[in-house]
This record gives C-alpha cells, sequence and structure tokens, in this order.
C-alpha cells in the first residue's frame, strides 16, 4: 500500500461553483492557476496571451512541465512565469512525485489546475486532493476516442479509420479514470475526405482545441 502521507488536502475555489472553500480564506480574490505540460506549450502560449490580454480573469502563477527539454518552459520563462520540472525518475513513485507537485501548487496558492499536453499520469490521491479543480483539454468529442492510448495523433488516426464526418475537442474536468470525467464544453470540426492524423490534428489544434480551452476558462473565471 501506498503512502499518501505526503499529499495534503488543499482547499480552494471549485470550478464548478466559483465558491471559495471555507478554510480559503486567504486565496486571492483574483483566481491563481497552474498549466501542467510536457511538450511544445502551444496549448499553454494560448492561455499565457488569454490571460495577459484580460480575456481570462486569472493569473498563472506556475507551470510544471514532466520534460525538462518541453520548450513550453521557455514560453513561461519569457511570460515571467514560475517553472518548476517534476519527472517521475526522481521520485519512489507517482505519489511521492504528486505530493512535491502539491506542495509547489500551495506554495502558489493555485485555486486550480490545467492540463494542457500534460503526459504523466496523475495519482488517484492528487486528483482526489484537487477534485472538481483539474481541468483536461481532449482533442475528440468525449466519450468517443477516449481512454488508454487515446492521445495525439492516435486520436486523430482513429477517427479517420472510423469514417467519421465530424472530430473536433473537449474539456472535460479529471476525475481517476482517463478522459472520464464531467464534460464542461466541447466544440466540432468537419473531418475532410483528404484529412491525414496530421492535418486534422493540425486544424483542432488551431480552429478548436485552444479556443475552446480559452472560452470555458473564461467563462469559469467570471
Amino acid at each position: 500500500m501506498k503512502d499518501n502521507s505526503n499529499i495534503q488536502e488543499n482547499n480552494a475555489v471549485d470550478v464548478n461553483t466559483g465558491k471559495e472553500n471555507s478554510s480559503c480564506l486567504n486565496t486571492p480574490t483574483k483566481k491563481r492557476f497552474a498549466v501542467l505540460i510536457s511538450g511544445n506549450g502551444s496549448t499553454l502560449q494560448a492561455l499565457i496571451d488569454a490571460t495577459k490580454k484580460g480575456k481570462i480573469d486569472a493569473d498563472i502563477c506556475l507551470v510544471i512541465s514532466s520534460s525538462p527539454d518541453a520548450y513550453g518552459l521557455e514560453r513561461a520563462k519569457k511570460a515571467g512565469i514560475r517553472t518548476e520540472v517534476v519527472h517521475i525518475d526522481g521520485y519512489a513513485d507517482e505519489v511521492s512525485r504528486d505530493g512535491h507537485i502539491v506542495t509547489l501548487l500551495r506554495e502558489e496558492k493555485v485555486s486550480f489546475v490545467v492540463l494542457a499536453g500534460y503526459l504523466a499520469i496523475l495519482s488517484k490521491e492528487f486528483i482526489e486532493v484537487y477534485k472538481n479543480r483539474i481541468i483536461n483539454v481532449h482533442p475528440s468529442l468525449l466519450p468517443k476516442y477516449g481512454g488508454k492510448g487515446m492521445y495525439g495523433l492516435n486520436v486523430h488516426k482513429a477517427v479517420i479509420d472510423a469514417k467519421e464526418t465530424v472530430s473536433g475537442a473537449t474539456v472535460h474536468l479529471v476525475d481517476d479514470g482517463i478522459d472520464t470525467g464531467d464534460i464542461i464544453e466541447q466544440a466540432s470540426i468537419k473531418v475532410k475526405k483528404n484529412d491525414t492524423p496530421e492535418s486534422l490534428q493540425k486544424r483542432i489544434q488551431e480552429k478548436v482545441e485552444r479556443k475552446l480551452l480559452v472560452n470555458t476558462l473564461a467563462q469559469l473565471c467570471k
């Protein structure tokens, strides 16, 4: 049995209700959120731009990457955002790793967490601590094409192989399943007859995914 003593409750703002829990009296009025990444950080950049323009009434106070080579770290640094690398290799298990992430989040008084291309698997203990406060964007119209192995180009290849005529993106809450949390918002786009997994991925990212996440967070942070 894993020791989860290093993961402690961190009450803050529930993204569904916008209400502060009673033990969070010191939480700043303006919501503060962290973004977890693993790669290029193009979605992170969209969030940075939206917060700077005031479209999202919240501050990105921390970017955590599972990879030291993620270009998203450079994007965050250029924007003056604190960055941290937390890789599983430095910890005994996922719970120990996530315990350190919780410590970082608490230091920054984070209200909620956004997963933007974060490829590491979060522990059930971490998800319980931040229940209803972890948001993910998935490149399909869930519940279709979600679950184990459904990430990146794998999703778009599956959509094309199934001869779907419509695909899109979903913003959802994260639970202890894989892409099974409550759906917050979805947006769709037509699949073209000549689409490849690469072209469909590019179009969904540029036309649907980033815009959907920005608009959803804008609504949640009002």
